[in-house]
């Protein structure tokens, strides 16, 4: 049976206060940090989320639970009310308040829809461990059983989310039952998407043949059945596994490919980013700019915007532009407590090679150990090897790059891209 308990656990009583840690979590940083609105903001997530699980298990036939929850719903309602309605956390956080009371009163409301923004809006922004906290909600709010291709989905979401926490384990297990719906609903196209995610696992863990396998694997079945975005999807992982191989034409041509296979926006701006880092590792730094800009320019996630700024910040770096470095640095690092893990170990490890290569030797060597100790912490063992092998080097870190080369001494598949890429920027301006 396809229940939200298979998915998420016990969520335990409603009662207990650190069921949503993650939002209080964010109001204490918040707080630490001097930043009383932002802090609220977080509360209010709390609170909202807090009084959606209450919803979820109180009796309003018993008088004493009924008087109690609707004491919380007015206490919630006052709070939401006096944040600035015009920010977006704030509508969403007010969009379930609103839910919630509909839902009490009797009405058909959309608690579950208002969850579901939410969650996503908390993915979006990269905050991902209260994102899988809304999620599960939004799965309880379905009921005590899920239909095959609502469970499909919502296993889908949570392995993303735990997969970007470095929850090698729980991502596993929920893109296990992801496929086990997506069989039952006869969704090839979920089945292998949980496959796909099950690949990235193994490609984060290091066991890169394997993964490559299972995405060759995936990529067969998808242009067998003509599932266009399915090939897109399992191109770009494919690229992905090249890349950290370091066969970076492949993976190049990989990443275009995925490229040509996608109609959606937000997946082809995800490839945008990707293709970006390949091309400087071919020396097209004029191109890889004009990739990261078109990236910048679109509405980009958290994450995928994110790494386009590292990689900017890089660029700079490894080009000889200190300022510009510097620049990339002070923005990227005014988000870096929203990064997971494996976003926050390149961000020291790119900071480092920088300051190395500017003769700072000692500031690389702090940054370095600081992202050592989030690397053995997180079990991201190959990131522990290159951040070590580093630290081993610092004295001969790389020196900037050459200019680029001309166009003309590109191999054709790089000019391909670049062309591409110029067009599509054009196109935007």
């Amino acid at each position: 049976m396809f229940t939200p308990r298979r998915l998420f656990g016990n969520p335990g009583q409603p009662s207990d206060l650190l069921h949503h840690l993650p939002f209080l979590n964010r109001a204490r940083a918040e707080r630490e940090h001097g930043r009383e609105l932002p802090s609220r903001v977080a509360l209010g997530g709390y609170l909202a989320a807090r009084l959606a699980e209450r919803l979820l298990a109180v009796s309003l036939h018993c008088q004493e639970e009924r008087e109690s929850f609707f004491a919380q719903l007015e206490s919630t309602q006052r709070y939401v009310a006096e944040l600035p309605g015009s920010m977006p956390e704030v509508l969403h956080l007010d969009g379930i308040v609103r839910a919630v009371a509909e839902a009490a009163a009797g009405a058909d409301a959309s608690l579950k829809l208002g969850l579901g923004a939410y969650g996503h809006f908390l993915e979006h922004e990269g905050r991902f461990e209260e994102a899988l906290d809304v999620v599960s909600l939004t799965g309880r709010a379905h009921g005590a059983v899920l239909g095959p291709a609502e469970y499909t989905r919502l296993a889908l979401v949570a392995a993303k989310l735990n997969r970007l926490l470095a929850r090698w384990d729980a991502a596993n297990a929920s893109y296990a039952a992801a496929e086990e719906g997506a069989r039952a609903a006869a969704d090839e196209s979920g089945t292998l998407r949980a496959q796909l995610g099950r690949a990235a696992v193994l490609r984060a863990q290091g066991d890169l043949p394997a993964a490559q396998s299972s995405v060759e694997r995936v990529l067969d079945a998808a242009k067998a059945a003509g599932l266009s975005e399915i090939c897109s999807m399992a191109y770009l992982d494919l690229g992905a596994v090249c890349e950290k191989q370091d066969r970076t034409l492949e993976a190049l041509r990989a990443n275009y490919a995925a490229l040509m296979h996608t109609q959606d926006p937000a997946a082809q701006t995800r490839v945008l980013g990707d293709l970006g880092v390949k091309l400087l590792r071919v020396g097209a730094l004029d191109a890889a700019r004009i990739a990261f800009d078109v990236v910048l320019r679109s509405n980009a996630t958290f994450t995928v915007a994110m790494n386009a700024r590292l990689e900017l910040m890089d660029l700079e770096s490894s080009s000889g532009n200190q300022l510009g470095f510097e620049r990339w640095r002070q923005v990227v690092s005014a988000d870096a407590a929203r990064m997971p893990p494996s976003m926050a170990i390149d961000f020291r490890f790119k900071v480092a090679s920088g300051f190395a290569r500017f003769g700072m030797l000692h500031r690389a060597e702090t940054v370095l150990q600081e992202g050592l100790e989030l690397a053995e912490e997180h079990g991201l063992n190959q990131w522990y090897f290159k951040l070590e092998t580093l630290q081993r080097g610092l004295a001969n870190a790389p020196a900037p790059r050459a200019a680029e080369p001309a166009e003309a001494k590109f191999a054709p598949a790089v000019a391909e891209v670049v062309d591409g890429l110029r067009q599509l920027s054009a196109s935007m301006a």
